[in-house]
């Protein structure tokens, strides 16, 4: 059925990779949604008020609220694709993780009217009746949750959305949450436990539980959150692929929304290589990792010495040094400048996070370790960055 509706909206495989193929596949998701969680909000509706069951209504207005979600999905995918503009010059795909954050903060609100309601229940319990019709519509209600959840998976995965992902997950949560509340009604009919509040309160803390995963999930990018591994490997796996480079660092990854991301990163190259012959080697690579990946990428030239043994021999010497603090701290940009009473070492380290905050230490401890050597009087110059941009 997923790829019945992607043969729909995709004239070809390439279209696959445009914006507005990502804006369409999102605001079908988010139709499709609306109505499916429609259809199960009033049956459950319906049977709850029947029934006199709390956790049956209680599914019901889950049901209801993810409707609402879709609906705020469906604004996102469609204000997300706007053009960029003098105010947003980095466009506006932020608005697919602002919609995701306005369904967190929605399920947590219904979680807790739900919460409320189960423990008045407990409190005060009443009979649940269950028919036919009532075990009908929630074994319904589990199937058509399932097929959500695979029809949202398929096209969150096709556009690689975090928000379509999230809203796949909360389909399989309901579908999870419909089967307990089905349980409970049997268990119930069968042995007059009246166990209905203390599920509805398990279904409001599952809700409570999802909302809160998925505003952290959509607050992170917003934040500023690093690039993912994969995303990082492929921009490096590219860098590496390409002639005269030596070396890479500080590669960092800005998100302003699905399609819109910018990278920069310094490359490393022999001082001896010709410099517009780098330039123009640097600007094929941008290029490219913008019409391969759609990555904004920005190169920053640094040229190295390669031929200096004495720099690569204290090179080596502050890296043996470093080492024994902390096996994950590594330099780069080392330079070398030697004078009559003392040689200055200028270089940068990638510092670990839990290092934070000791960089007077590691500086003081280094320059001992150095001038214990006793070859001359070594003073270092260093900028630390966080490993997290060079691991």
């Amino acid at each position: 059925m997923t790829q019945f509706f992607l043969r729909l909206l995709a004239k070809d495989d390439q279209d696959i990779q445009q914006a507005q193929f990502r804006a369409k596949v999102g605001k079908m998701s988010g139709a499709v949604g609306i109505l499916c969680n429609l259809i199960l909000a009033g049956s459950k509706l319906f049977v709850g008020i029947i029934a006199a069951s709390v956790s049956i209504t209680a599914d019901a207005l889950n049901n209801l609220s993810d409707a609402a979600s879709s609906i705020v999905t469906l604004l996102g995918f469609k204000m997300a694709e706007k053009p960029a503009d003098d105010e947003h010059p980095y466009g506006h795909a932020r608005f697919e993780y602002l919609s995701g954050l306005a369904v967190a903060v929605m399920i947590i609100l219904i979680g807790f009217e739900l919460a409320k309601s189960s423990v008045e229940k407990i409190l005060h319990p009443s009979a649940v009746e269950m028919s036919l019709v009532t075990g009908c519509v929630l074994v319904f209600s589990i199937v058509l949750k399932l097929w959500l959840w695979l029809f949202n998976s398929g096209m969150g995965k096709t556009i690689h959305s975090t928000t379509l992902m999230a809203t796949a997950q909360d389909s399989r949560n309901d579908a999870i949450t419909t089967g307990a509340v089905l349980v409970a009604a049997l268990i119930e009919y069968f042995t007059s436990w009246q166990i209905d509040g203390f599920m509805g309160l398990a279904v409001a803390i599952f809700i409570l539980c999802s909302g809160m995963n998925l505003a952290k999930e959509t607050i992170s990018p917003l934040l500023g959150e690093n690039a993912n591994p994969e995303m990082r490997e492929m921009i490096v796996d590219y860098i590496r692929s390409c002639p005269k480079v030596l070396g890479y660092h500080d590669l960092m990854v800005h998100d302003y929304g699905p399609g819109q991301r910018f990278a920069s990163i310094h490359v490393e190259m022999d001082k001896n290589e010709d410099v517009m012959a780098c330039h123009e080697l640097i600007d094929d690579m941008e290029r490219e990792c913008l019409e391969s990946h759609g990555i904004h990428l920005v190169i920053h030239y640094d040229p190295i010495v390669t031929d200096d043994p004495e720099l690569d021999r204290m090179r080596r010497i502050v890296v043996s040094i470093l080492k024994v603090r902390d096996e994950r701290i590594s330099i780069h940009d080392f330079r070398m400048v030697m004078g009559k009473g003392h040689t200055n070492l200028i270089f940068d380290i990638s510092l670990p996070s839990e290092l934070v905050g000791q960089e007077k230490e590691i500086k003081e401890a280094l320059e001992k370790a150095l001038n214990d050597l006793g070859e001359t009087t070594y003073h270092t110059v260093i900028n630390f960055d966080l490993l997290a941009f060079n691991s």
